[in-house]
């Protein structure tokens, strides 16, 4: 059971919080069973640090004072300090609890989230992506690209769900075909390093696209991951529709060395915005050829089920689940958890 408190169980009213580099996402729970207060999503370059965000954009348009808070923020969370990787707010749940007047506050990784949300949003919010099918009891992994690339586990134990964070996104990506060996030198890198996260976000998205022009001296016309997509699925600009076709090797390739970590006969969910919009070239055979082609584990990577989640807002769904029924999983929140004094 969560070390929430002796009782195991936050304080309602909850205000829940998903927090990524470009955009945040909040809700407030008044009581155990009422429907979530949701709030229009607050771009994160609109207000100069979350506290602000939350006075002026959550908590003057309701009359609900929230007593706890669990938010999930893009980021290794560690001391009391949290700077954001992806943009330059810096959570302070001291702070907060003095400015904001919470009891109590719970910081979990943003991936955490996606994968409690795995549990609580159901099957009515999932595209599948072959596979055959998912094990309800086994492990199973969520990635997403978006600002940045997300990974976590969720593993079952006994009768709870474990969410397993990390940093996933960071691991290396390298070359494979000799299209690959053509293109990748010309993908920015991060002091010598190409990551997964170089290649698999929105940003990657573009790093493909300009490292795709120049291999073949041709001009990069576009540049946002929106323009890149859409001339993709169109099929209009040639260069976009190769660098989505990599992009979408690689996120297959890097699914599947996931789902062989975790052995995720539960199935492997692709989160987020970018994976919700690219839903037709995911379907290409190109995915689950790069997903599968892990020998000598090929066959059983055939039957393992690769799903899109398309709820709008997962995450929040999962910090629900959590608050709710903190009885459903086990999360360790030691050093994680701050509380009034």
């Amino acid at each position: 059971m969560p070390d929430i408190d002796a009782a195991g169980v936050l304080q309602f009213p909850v205000l829940v919080g998903d927090i990524g580099g470009t955009n945040a996402r909040f809700a407030i729970l008044p009581s155990r069973d009422a429907p979530a207060i949701e709030f229009p999503t607050v771009a994160t370059a609109d207000y100069p640090d979350i506290d602000i965000a939350l006075e002026r954009a959550i908590l003057a348009r309701t009359d609900v004072k929230p007593r706890s808070a669990v938010l999930a923020i893009a980021a290794p969370v560690t001391g009391d300090e949290i700077r954001l990787t992806n943009c330059p707010w810096t959570v302070r749940p001291r702070v907060m609890i003095a400015r904001l007047g919470f009891a109590e506050v719970v910081i979990l990784n943003d991936f955490e989230a996606q994968a409690l949300a795995v549990v609580a949003t159901g099957s009515g919010h999932l595209e599948k992506i072959g596979g055959g099918a998912a094990d309800p009891e086994a492990s199973r992994v969520v990635l997403g690209p978006g600002t940045g690339l997300g990974v976590a586990g969720l593993v079952r134990a006994g009768e709870v769900w474990v969410p397993v964070p990390g940093e996933g996104g960071h691991v290396d990506m390298g070359p494979r075909t000799a299209r690959d060996f053509e293109v990748f030198p010309h993908i920015e890198r991060i002091e010598g390093r190409i990551s997964g996260e170089q290649m698999l976000c929105g940003r990657g998205l573009v790093n493909l696209y300009r490292a795709v022009a120049i291999a073949d001296g041709k001009p990069s016309e576009f540049t946002s991951p929106a323009g890149i997509t859409a001339a993709a699925l169109a099929k209009s600009d040639p260069v976009a529709e190769e660098a989505l076709d990599i992009f979408v090797t690689c996120l297959g390739r890097l699914a599947g060395d996931l789902a062989l970590i975790f052995m995720s006969r539960g199935g492997v969910y692709l989160t987020g915005g970018i994976a919700q919009k690219i839903v037709p070239a995911l379907r290409n055979p190109r995915f689950r050829a790069a997903f599968e082609d892990k020998a000598p584990h090929s066959g059983l990577m055939r039957n393992l089920p690769v799903f899109v989640m398309t709820h709008p807002l997962a995450a929040l769904a999962g910090l629900g689940a959590f608050a709710r029924t903190p009885q459903t999983f086990h999360i360790r929140t030691t050093g994680r958890h701050w509380r009034a004094v």
